[in-house]
């Protein structure tokens, strides 16, 4: 199964890859709108015009046309949506929604990333090879949990190895997390919708610790993960981590940590700057310039979040390309932002 397609034809040379962005296909909607719960998650879904109608997020991306998206499945997930039965019938509607979305504009969508059942991992790894081997996805996405449950727990290996061992394709990660995850112990729900703009970094930064402090690494070192935010809160807290986690057992009587540090074949931060952060920051130059120092410019990729802006798509992706061009870097560094980067990420292992 591996490696099916050895190049991604419609990749244009000195283009934009706007490498995580969303759709969501039709017939997937209308499973998210007879399943899911939240009922202001599906208004939101259901107004945001350019998730769902092709034709009009191609219009909308009229005034970018140097820029071709690699598009994933916007959230709620197919283990969101429905039992470990029901979620690889799911997953196979988001893929094959997004595989026709490709078909159809091929120059726009070069490609996409597979959704996966998390809650069924025999499953993923079979629907894995079927949206890889047969409709021509280039990577996986995954959630930062699944229903709860961390991605470091045994069950979920198998997946994390198929996709860099196998198929040699790297995985997005989203972050999930809703209004349930408090954040006062006295209250149900989070309020504000903090769950969201300051839980999802949050929740990135949680996920990033579990893999690196499980030694998932070490066991695949060729794991390639595309965080999304830019590894949220990581870069910016980068020296209290350091620092800090430096002393990992320090603090905990009930756990014994004391061999973490001690059995990692590198220093720990190394581990976390194996990861790679998208420009989604929502336009801050700032933000970005602390990504780059953390992360380097070969693990930053351009990135637009589209179409979660207040503009319903446009406005990220100018954005996201304002932030990068106010940082006054080199062509060659922006030339890895905006291409070279993604394009060694989405090329089969040793071919990028």
């Amino acid at each position: 199964m591996a490696h099916t397609h050895s190049h991604i034809p419609n990749l244009r040379h000195g283009g934009k890859i706007d490498i995580y962005n969303h759709v969501m296909p039709p017939a997937y909607l209308e499973e998210v709108k007879r399943r899911f719960a939240d009922a202001g998650m599906v208004k939101r879904l259901s107004n945001i015009r350019n998730l769902w109608d092709i034709e009009a997020r191609v219009e909308m991306l009229a005034p970018f046309p140097e820029v071709q998206q690699i598009i994933t499945l916007a959230t709620p997930g197919p283990e969101t949506l429905g039992g470990p039965d029901e979620s690889p019938a799911l997953a196979r509607i988001a893929n094959d929604g997004m595989a026709e979305i490709c078909a159809r504009y091929p120059d726009r969508f070069p490609t996409f990333v597979a959704a996966m059942p998390m809650n069924n991992v025999s499953e993923s790894l079979r629907e894995m090879d079927r949206a890889i081997g047969t409709l021509g996805a280039r990577g996986i996405e995954i959630k930062t949990n699944v229903n709860g449950r961390p991605l470091d727990d045994p069950e979920f290996f198998p997946i994390f190895e198929h996709a860099s061992r196998t198929h040699g394709v790297p995985i997005w990660m989203h972050p999930e997390r809703s209004p349930a995850m408090t954040d006062y112990a006295c209250e149900p729900k989070s309020r504000y919708e903090i769950w969201q703009v300051m839980g999802w970094p949050y929740e990135t930064t949680a996920a990033m610790a579990r893999i690196v402090f499980s030694g998932l690494f070490d066991k695949l070192p060729d794991l390639r993960i595309i965080t999304h935010h830019c590894g949220g809160m990581l870069p910016y807290f980068s020296g209290r981590a350091e620092t800090l986690w430096a002393q990992l057992g320090s603090r905990t009587a009930d756990e014994d940590y004391s061999h973490v540090l001690r059995d990692m074949k590198k220093p720990m931060m190394d581990y976390f700057k194996m990861f790679y952060g998208d420009t989604v920051l929502g336009g801050s130059a700032s933000a970005l310039r602390c990504g780059l120092d953390f992360f380097g410019d070969d693990h930053v990729v351009f990135a637009s979040d589209c179409p979660f802006d207040p503009e319903g798509g446009p406005m990220f992706v100018r954005d996201g390309i304002a932030s990068i061009e106010a940082l006054d870097l080199p062509e060659a560094i922006k030339s890895k932002l905006y291409f070279d980067n993604a394009k060694g990420l989405l090329s089969p292992r040793g071919t990028g």
